[in-house]
This record gives C-alpha cells, structure tokens and sequence, in this order.
C-alpha cells in the first residue's frame, strides 16, 4: 500500500492529524495495535483547551461537543476547609470545554468512517524502516498475513509504550524523566457532580479532585500508594477518603454511587528530544507524559498534531519544508511550558512522602499567595485554559 502519512496510533491525536489531513486532500492511514472497541472503553481526562476545540472545528467534528460539553469559566482550589475561585474568563478572557476524551475519540472516529478513511485495527510486529532515509516505509501483520505501507512521512502517535520512539536510535534521542511517588486513584460514577465547576483540594490526606463527565456522570480521584490496587479500595472507602480530603460544605452534598470504573494511574513527568527524526515525527503520549494535575495530557498531544498538521500542509501545498524542520523545536517549547505547569500544580497540591514542616508551610504559604494575588491567578489562568500555539 501507499500514502503520503503513515499513521501509527489510532488514539486521539492519531485520528485528529489524519482527519485534518483529509480537510486538506491529504491521504493517511491509521494503524491500530487494539480494537476499536477497546480505543472507545479507555476513560481519560476530559478539560481540553480552546486550542483543541479550534482544531475539533477545523476538523469538522465539533456538533456534538458544543451540543453536549460545558463550558468552565473557572475553577475550585482548597486546601484544608479554605477555598477560593479562579475565574478564567475574568483573568484570561477565555474558558476550558468539559468533553470526555473518549467522546472526542469517538467523534473523530465517526468522521473517519463517513469519509471513508483507511484505519487498520489489531495490527501486530510494527516496524519502522528508513525513517531517516529517502523511502520510508511501515510493515506490520494483520490477521497472520504481513504487510507493508510506503509513505512520504510517519507520524508517532502511539503512545509511550509504543515502536515509534524507539525506532529514534539511542545515540540521537534524549530523555528526561520524574517518576512520582505516588499515583491516582479514580472511579466514574454515575451520580451528579458535587460541584458545577472543577474542585482541585490540597489536604494533609493527600490531593484530591472532583471532576465531571456531565450532569449525571461524575469522576473523582484521590492520591494514593502506588502499592495499592483497586482492589484495595471499596466504593465506601473512596467515598468516605474523598469526604475528608474535600472542605466539609461539599463533603456534606456529596452524592455516592456504585463506582462503574475504577483504577490507579502512577504519575510521571516525561520528555524524550528530538520529536523528529528524518520522516518521522513523535505526537503525544509517543513524545511526553505529564502529571494529569492540570489536564495537559490530551492538550499538549493536540499541540503536537496542530504544528504537524500545517507543517506537512505547508509542504503539501507550498512546497516548502519549512515546518517540518522547525516542527521539533516549536513542539518542544510548548511541551516544557506545560510539562513546567503540570510539575508546579502537581507539587504545590501533593502530599510528598518526604516533605518536611518546612515543604509543608511552603505549600500553603504558595496557595494563599495564589489566593490573594491577581498576577498569579492569571498566570495559573493562562497556562490553564492553555498557551496559544
């Protein structure tokens, strides 16, 4: 087979670069290690910048996400019984778009479909050839019978565990790592949200954050021992943990239910340089990881895609290879931007294992400076809502 992008990650910045490829003409295929079916069951996060909503519309995908998400104007932060408000609009001028990440996936998913777009599901043994070389190529096997995509350009968009960063050889990539010690605990439950806005809580128990699908579907996290399992945990012991890390008004409002999923998710901070290497180009998760605190995971992969994007637009179009190579470079500066965000929120709510009274103290004397002071909020509001491209 041939195309000019080979696409490798069906996740959803795979599926967002292919269908703003296809609004430019520009052929691709989607190759996709699990089934669709499981793509769609993954629960992430769901805050997405102005950026990503801009790109959804330039894709043609954004109906049911401005029929069906909430727009947030601010947010909740806590720290012991005290709250205070961060008001985006106020500070920014903008807002934040409430829409499950599987729902952007499964919107994508569907425009992909109507279109007519080549995606190849359960495929095995990717490899990647001559990337850096003058005929790129992909081969991989689906159902016991091996094949082979010649392209002009690969895009990594599968995830940190997948081939493409590895196929970037050693002597040439860089990475940088934080490894968090603790992790998220989280269930989606089917119960009103306790809040209409996002509440981020600092308590001597540990972070805590309470989160929304939509009316009736809730997502709550609490930190936790990265020894413990689910299986550890009871929806009544979740339930009463997330009272006691919440102020006392909401934990008294609190609606519970039967937890329809639930799981643990370690932190970590992550950078891998280059994001590109010849004909190939990292997008996302493939590139970075960064604390979920702040929501950057899904944003900063839709960064990736939108530079990606009119890069190989431009070359397609004008000739000119211009974006291509400054893709790397200006991808990588927003990266550290948010990468620096996520660290910063994720230490100032956390409870470390290894904090003295000292750490202790700083933390609440950052959280009363972001209280009452209005540079800061808006700082926090910028980087929030997210840093334009």
């Amino acid at each position: 087979m041939k195309t000019k992008v080979a696409i490798i990650g069906g996740g959803p910045s795979g599926m967002l670069l292919s269908q703003l490829l296809h609004t430019r003409g520009i052929d691709s295929i989607v190759l996709e290690r699990k089934t669709k079916d499981y793509v769609l069951g993954r629960i992430r996060a769901g805050v997405l910048e102005q950026g990503l909503v801009k790109l959804m519309e330039e894709a043609g995908c954004a109906d049911r996400m401005h029929a069906e998400g909430f727009t947030h104007d601010g947010a909740l932060i806590s720290y012991g019984d005290e709250m205070f408000r961060l008001d985006f609009s106020e500070l920014t001028g903008n807002f934040v778009m409430v829409y499950g990440q599987t729902e952007v996936t499964r919107d994508l998913y569907e425009a992909r479909e109507k279109t007519g777009g080549a995606i190849e599901f359960e495929v095995n043994d990717v490899a990647i050839h001559d990337a850096n070389g003058a005929a790129p190529h992909v081969t991989y096997t689906t159902q016991g019978k091996k094949r082979r995509i010649d392209c002009d350009f690969i895009a990594g968009c599968d995830g940190f565990h997948g081939v493409s960063r590895q196929a970037i050889p050693l002597e040439v990539r860089r990475e940088y790592e934080k490894v968090y010690p603790f992790g998220w605990l989280g269930i989606l439950s089917e119960t009103p949200p306790v809040n209409n806005e996002l509440i981020y809580a600092n308590s001597e128990r540990g972070f805590a954050l309470c989160s929304m699908r939509n009316e009736n579907l809730s997502r709550y996290y609490i930190q936790c021992s990265l020894s413990d399992s689910p299986d550890d945990w009871t929806d009544a012991a979740f339930w009463e943990e997330l009272k006691r890390r919440i102020p006392k008004a909401q934990a008294d409002t609190l609606v519970t239910g039967p937890a329809i999923e639930k799981s643990i998710a370690p932190l970590r901070s992550f950078v891998t340089e280059p994001m590109r290497w010849g004909r190939l180009f990292l997008c996302g998760d493939a590139a970075h990881i960064v604390p979920p605190t702040g929501a950057k995971g899904l944003n900063t992969a839709a960064s990736d895609v939108h530079y990606l994007y009119n890069a190989l637009r431009d070359c397609y179009e004008n000739g000119s290879e211009a974006g291509i190579d400054s893709y790397s470079e200006k991808a990588l500066k927003r990266v550290w931007k948010a990468e620096r965000f996520s660290w910063w929120f994720s230490s100032m709510m956390h409870r470390f294992p290894d904090q003295s009274e000292f750490d202790l103290k700083m933390q609440i004397a950052d959280l009363e400076f972001l209280r009452s002071n209005k540079a800061a909020q808006q700082a926090m509001a910028e980087n929030y809502v997210g840093l334009p491209y």
